[in-house]
């Protein structure tokens, strides 16, 4: 299958798959079960382009296994946090802005989403599945290196923050403690790395510089649309101590704080 019609239909499965996530939220009032649809669709693209690919089959297998796993951990990671809670916040506010009109501005915006979503799929798992031969051992091994640390980090990170959050006495307060001591953001530094991982499956190949458009997409969503902007607008208002945590604290690469 060529590229372009492999695309194509990419973009069928996630029109697809951001219809069913609009017609569960009509259904459970919340929007915030996207999130997880999006991660598994994005990650079923990975096996996908992998699946159609033209690359030997130790380079397919590699990326689907790497796509897969990424977005099965992360899916389901998502759609348990947003299944059976209050809808997320950011979510909820659109929904008030848009007042009468937000069942259908809803479906536009995750249809919206799918134009980032193809994006990253495109850039990072198209280079790898249509390139010829082999980057070598050492490049599949460092490629899966990257991705077990960032899919690995990530899960701790989110682990850590759903253990502060589970104890009532510290709803008011800034988690701090693990990763989120040396990062504001240590799951979208994770999640930035994991991008970087399929870099080294597209080595050699005349696709290469596309690859670097998917982590360069992510680091955009997260620094400047809909990660870090609105999140850090919205806990400097909730949390009484989220100015001075933002002081000492890096945003997004894990390292030591800063002096008080």
């Amino acid at each position: 299958m060529s590229p372009f019609v492999a695309v194509a239909w990419a973009a069928v499965f996630v029109f697809l798959a951001k219809t069913l996530a609009w017609l569960i939220q009509r259904r459970l009032g919340n929007a915030g079960i996207v999130d997880g649809i999006w991660a598994w669709a994005l990650g079923g693209l990975a096996v996908w382009f992998a699946w159609v690919g033209t690359a030997p089959t130790e380079v397919r297998w590699t990326l689907a296994a790497m796509g897969g796993l990424w977005g099965l951990r992360l899916g389901c990671y998502l759609w348990w946090r947003n299944w059976r809670t209050a809808e997320d916040w950011r979510y909820a506010r659109l929904r008030a802005e848009w007042g009468p009109a937000a069942p259908v501005k809803l479906f536009w915006f995750f249809q919206f989403q799918n134009l980032f979503t193809l994006a990253l799929a495109a850039s990072a798992f198209m280079p790898a599945a249509y390139r010829e031969g082999s980057p070598g051992p050492v490049a599949l091994g460092l490629a899966l290196l990257i991705l077990l640390t960032a899919v690995g980090g990530e899960a701790l990170a989110d682990a850590q923050l759903r253990r502060f959050k589970a104890d009532p006495g510290r709803s008011a307060e800034v988690c701090d403690v693990g990763l989120w001591r040396l990062s504001r953001h240590p799951n979208y530094f994770f999640e930035c790395l994991h991008w970087l991982a399929y870099l080294p499956l597209a080595w050699g190949s005349p696709l290469w510089p596309w690859a670097l458009i998917a982590p360069a997409v992510m680091l955009l969503l997260i620094l400047k649309i809909s990660g870090v902007p609105l999140m850090e607008a919205e806990l400097a208002v909730r949390k009484p101590g989220y100015a001075d945590y933002m002081q000492r604290t890096r945003m997004l690469v894990p390292w030591p704080r800063r002096p008080a």
